[in-house]
């Protein structure tokens, strides 16, 4: 496998791990097409559909947006049809709003409202009470939209950049994936690892919603949330190599 993988380009690797993706169930997406600007534009993957289980999403406002917001509003509406509309609309609102010039604090706030659901206030019988508004169905996975988004810009501070694959769950970018050539002895994993440190500094509004990122050299692969030093990014485990680990007693 390493020989074969050694004599993959950067671009090569884009394409692999994208059309792997779209095994796994995601629709895949080319940034550009999405763009404010945007033109019809041949898929990244030309032997491949654009279009997939979940189509494609609606085209963004501006380069600093980092949410699909008509997706993840129509995921809230779906996830809660219970809730009144003006309170998803509250959970929606605060999303959208989540900030701080801390990035580690944003994340913590986004993160309690994915895992805990947006704490909303709804009239029953006369009264208020407080209700949750869930953004992701954990549950039932089959209830959620999977977007797998390749060279999508993002500006912010009048400085781009553009992150190799950004995962989206519900119009959520929740893992940033960043890939290095492995056919480059200096495009190494902890390149891409430093890649991601740079991306936080001068894009930091894409990664108050990550759950994780991902880095990879084309050889190895390794997770980490945003807040981990490079020794505690971990090797991605796939189900043939965590089999292999039960069966081998690791």
């Amino acid at each position: 496998v390493k020989g074969i993988m050694t004599a993959f380009t950067e671009s090569e690797i884009e394409i692999f791990s994208l059309a792997e993706l779209k095994e796994l169930g995601f629709s895949y997406v080319p940034g550009p097409s999405i763009a404010p600007d945007a033109e019809p534009i041949q898929p990244f993957l030309v032997a491949e559909p654009a279009a997939a289980p979940y189509g494609e999403p609606e085209k963004r406002t501006g380069y600093s947006d980092v949410i699909l917001k008509h997706t993840l509003e129509q995921s809230i509406h779906r996830l809660n049809p219970e809730v009144p509309e003006t309170a998803r609309h509250e959970a929606l609102k605060a999303v959208l709003s989540v900030f701080s010039p801390q990035l580690i604090d944003a994340n913590e706030a986004f993160h309690k409202m994915l895992a805990e659901g947006v704490p909303v206030t709804v009239q029953k019988d006369g009264q208020e009470r407080g209700e949750r508004v869930w953004l992701v169905d954990f549950q039932n996975p089959e209830n959620n939209v999977f977007f797998a988004i390749n060279q999508f810009t993002v500006v912010e501070r009048n400085q781009n950049k553009r992150p190799d694959v950004i995962l989206y769950v519900n119009g959520l970018p929740l893992v940033v994936i960043e890939l290095k050539n492995p056919v480059d002895e200096h495009a190494t994993v902890r390149k891409a690892f430093d890649q991601i440190q740079t991306y936080k500094a001068v894009i930091p509004s894409l990664f108050f919603y990550n759950a994780f990122c991902v880095i990879s050299d084309g050889l190895e692969a390794k997770a980490g949330t945003i807040s981990s030093a490079f020794s505690r990014f971990q090797a991605w485990k796939t189900p043939s190599t965590l089999l292999r680990a039960g069966f081998d007693g690791k």
